[in-house]
């Protein structure tokens, strides 16, 4: 494992044999690890909203779905992620019934999903008017 001095000292018309070396690149820029992504979360307890808040503050926008858990829970998560995202100066939106898009800042979420006005009237979303 030592290295020879003469090879380190050698003189200057000898460095002209030199080794080629190929350099790999060792990151993971196969085309399948991106920086910013866009996570789906199908919570199934209060618990998760932190992972949730985890994936909003590394830079990643989320859509929630709140169909596997009570009306209850899902008002409690949402409290929580409307505080995150204010504190991230992130946006949220309403895609349908039960579901939301949480982005950091830098983000935008442009346009709007409606409802018909039938169905607004005749079914409750479970998450109230939020």
């Amino acid at each position: 494992m030592g290295i020879k001095l003469s090879k380190i000292f050698q003189p200057e018309d000898s460095l002209e044999e030199t080794e080629n070396y190929e350099v790999k690149d060792t990151s993971k820029s196969s085309g399948k690890e991106y920086k910013n992504k866009t996570i789906l979360v199908e919570p199934r307890a209060f618990s998760e909203a932190q992972q949730i808040a985890d994936y909003l503050k590394n830079k990643n926008q989320v859509v929630v779905n709140f169909k596997r858990v009570t009306s209850d829970v899902s008002k409690r998560i949402m409290d929580f992620l409307n505080g995150i995202v204010y504190a991230i100066d992130g946006t949220m939106q309403k895609l349908g019934p039960g579901i939301v898009i949480c982005a950091p800042k830098g983000f935008e979420i442009e346009g709007n999903i409606t409802e018909e006005e039938n169905k607004k009237a005749s079914k409750k979303d479970d998450l109230g008017e939020w």
